[in-house]
């Protein structure tokens, strides 16, 4: 969503998109003043056994801000994005990354998974692909 559509998040879907009410539920709890984090949809996403791209629908909806993404790109204040471009990078890291580009895009979820088998934070791999001129995308809820 663009700024001048900011706080219109329901009208991303369709009229007969309908939110499952323990989602919903779910949602409000992990909530604060209208805003989830990532890390805090994440952890619905898992003890409900549903698709984080459910519970982005789902924040949408709900007209619900998403902060924090875990891999800084977006929801921080004041600067937004927080993620600064990588001074060295890996060669294992790069080759992961570049492995499992999707029309030269990374997906938020592949790098997630980068992150957990290399066993480093989520932002390093952010980080290179700043410094790669790599953009991550699309995002797990939908955000971007």
């Amino acid at each position: 969503m663009t700024r001048k559509n900011k706080g219109n998040y329901r009208a991303k879907h369709s009229s007969d998109v309908r939110v499952d009410e323990k989602v919903a539920e779910a949602v409000r709890k992990k909530a604060t003043g209208g805003k989830i984090s990532c890390a805090g949809a994440s952890k619905v996403a898992r003890s409900l056994g549903v698709s984080m791209k459910e519970i982005g629908t789902a924040v949408d909806v709900m007209e619900m801000h998403i902060i924090e993404c875990q891999l800084g790109l977006f929801g921080y204040s004041p600067e937004k994005l927080i993620v600064k471009p990588a001074r060295i990078i890996d060669a294992g890291l790069e080759k992961a990354i570049r492995d499992a580009l999707v029309e030269g895009r990374l997906p938020c979820a592949s790098a997630w998974e980068i992150a957990d088998r290399l066993g480093i934070p989520r932002m390093n791999v952010s980080s290179a692909c700043e410094a790669l001129r790599i953009k991550v995308k699309p995002c797990q809820l939908g955000a971007f």
